[in-house]
């Protein structure tokens, strides 16, 4: 069975890392991993593939940044070479990012079945890309592979017959747990004690002046009570220093806001680790907040991770900043949000996907 991973950004390789290493165990399976370039990330080290314990991609098609439809166009054109020089068995797609929905698209009318790691997830918000993404790639999937319980319900709703979906767990948390223990905190100047994380970058935070404005304003406040870690996106610095005189640099200066430059994902994992609490706007780190059991606040109307909400440690504040602040309130004085680890968020979500696969087949 040859099995033709498809990553296109970062936190793809944190899915598929566990599921190659898993399948390595099969003498009978092939793996082939390929990399759109749908994101130029310069964390991608060689550091980075010995901790997640994967080789550098076997190809790259450095597709880069542009629009979404440039984009999923040229990844369909260059994906579609791959694949016909290839002939896979499977194509395996992660996530919800336009990579995902190309690749999904090109094996299925090329007659290749698709594996959707990840699949069912939903904001039921439609504004998002990464939403309509999710919602084709799973139609053209033949093998529906699920992180959370409300997955296989929102699939059924949308007609997706029983016999395609398969509960496996959260290979996110996999990596997760692989890597926590190796996990040591970067050298951040100034922050010595109790600390919050804050990353930000999706455009209904970052891209509308007035709501930036009040988080920005919210973010000072909350920073008199304990330091915010801040290691800032660069599309994010960009919307900040021009919307404010002085920019990142004013905020760092009138603030108790450490600004960083973006981190590793093991330094990342340190910094949720040992924070008191974090604010995100990420999916990812609403999953990996509630494995960590670290209370998360999100700033976001919607989350196609409910479980994370309803089970875990995070709490919805969308762009209420008095909310924000009432509930950073409730953690500073012991009352923050414990929740738990979710079913099947174990760390063997992988070994899960491997029985399913090689008992279906090639």
């Amino acid at each position: 069975m040859h099995l033709l991973h498809v990553v296109g950004a970062r936190p793809n390789f944190m899915k598929v890392a566990p599921v190659i290493r898993a399948f390595r165990s099969h003498s009978g399976v092939r793996q082939t991993l390929v990399h759109t370039g749908q994101h130029y990330d310069p964390n991608l080290s060689d550091i980075f593939f010995e901790q997640l314990e994967i080789p550098r991609p076997d190809v790259s098609l450095e597709v880069g940044s542009g629009s979404h439809a440039r984009q999923t166009a040229e990844i369909m054109l260059r994906f579609e070479e791959v694949v016909l020089e290839h002939g896979p068995d499977w194509v395996m797609v992660y996530g919800d990012i336009n990579s995902t929905v190309a690749a999904a698209l090109v094996a299925a009318k090329l007659g290749i079945k698709v594996a959707h790691v990840e699949a069912g997830l939903r904001s039921f918000d439609r504004t998002m890309p990464e939403e309509l993404n999710r919602l084709v790639t799973d139609q053209l999937s033949d093998l529906l592979l699920t992180s959370s319980p409300e997955a296989e319900g929102n699939l059924a709703r949308e007609g997706v017959p029983s016999e395609k979906i398969r509960y496996v767990g959260n290979v996110m948390i996999d990596t997760v747990r692989h890597l926590v223990e190796q996990a040591r905190m970067p050298d951040i100047p100034g922050l010595d004690g109790d600390y919050a994380l804050l990353t930000m970058h999706r455009p209904s935070n970052v891209d509308v002046p007035a709501t930036l404005r009040e988080i920005l304003a919210a973010l000072r406040d909350i920073s008199r009570k304990l330091p915010i870690v801040f290691p800032i996106h660069p599309r994010t610095k960009a919307r900040i220093d021009a919307l404010e005189s002085g920019g990142v640099r004013q905020l760092a200066s009138t603030s108790r806001v450490i600004v960083t430059d973006p981190v590793g994902y093991v330094e990342s994992l340190a910094l949720q680790k040992h924070a008191r609490f974090v604010i995100t706007d990420s999916g990812g780190l609403q999953e990996e907040t509630t494995a960590l059991g670290v209370p998360c606040l999100t700033i976001r109307e919607n989350t196609e991770r409910p479980i994370t909400a309803t089970e875990g440690t995070n709490t919805l504040v969308g762009t209420d900043m008095e909310l924000l602040r009432a509930e950073v309130d409730k953690i500073l004085a012991g009352k923050g949000k414990a929740g738990r680890v979710p079913d099947k968020w174990d760390g063997h979500a992988a070994e899960r996907i491997v029985d399913v696969m090689t008992t279906i087949g090639g």
